[in-house]
């Protein structure tokens, strides 16, 4: 049994004492790591003349720290970027990119989708379904039939139906 499930299964007892600084300074420490700015103050190194420097790291070369200028202009279109729409919510990772399974899964998808059948399919043997859709399992290499496809009118929010109540 995996170690996470057997913690699962375990009665916990937590123990909370009201925070030193009150709800207000608990709301104010978590917001740091829930809402937090794209660029945050001390990377922000000088504002002279319609220039914007600031201290970026370069994944490219190394995880090295570097200083780009940029006009005030091309700065704040880059900032705004990565500002979601009213009403959207930023998800970072989920699925098999979550923290937790990266490690493990990542690699095992890249290994599935290296892997591809070498199967030679007579053409009587391909069915109407692959000719329409052409989607196979690229483990097996049978046909994978559509069962939904979603539109986006069909994810829109809708409003909740409203019921009749009834008084008698």
């Amino acid at each position: 049994m995996p170690p996470s499930c057997a913690l699962f299964r375990q009665d916990w007892v937590v123990y909370l004492k009201p925070p030193f600084g009150g709800p207000q300074h608990v709301l104010c420490y978590l917001a740091g790591y829930t809402h937090r700015v794209d660029i945050s103050n001390h990377r922000l190194l000088a504002f002279e003349r319609d220039q914007v420097t600031f201290r970026y790291k370069d994944y490219a070369h190394g995880n090295k720290k570097r200083r780009m200028t940029l006009s005030a202009q091309e700065f704040l279109r880059r900032f705004l970027l990565h500002v979601l729409p009213r009403g959207f919510v930023r998800i970072r990772f989920y699925g098999f990119l979550a923290h937790r399974r990266r490690a493990n899964l990542l690699p095992l998808c890249q290994q599935l989708l290296r892997h591809h059948p070498q199967s030679d399919p007579s053409p009587a043997s391909q069915s109407t379904a692959a000719a329409i859709t052409g989607f196979r399992c690229p483990h097996c290499a049978t046909v994978m039939p559509i069962v939904e496809t979603f539109s986006p009118s069909t994810l829109a929010p809708t409003p909740p139906k409203s019921t009749p109540l009834d008084s008698s």
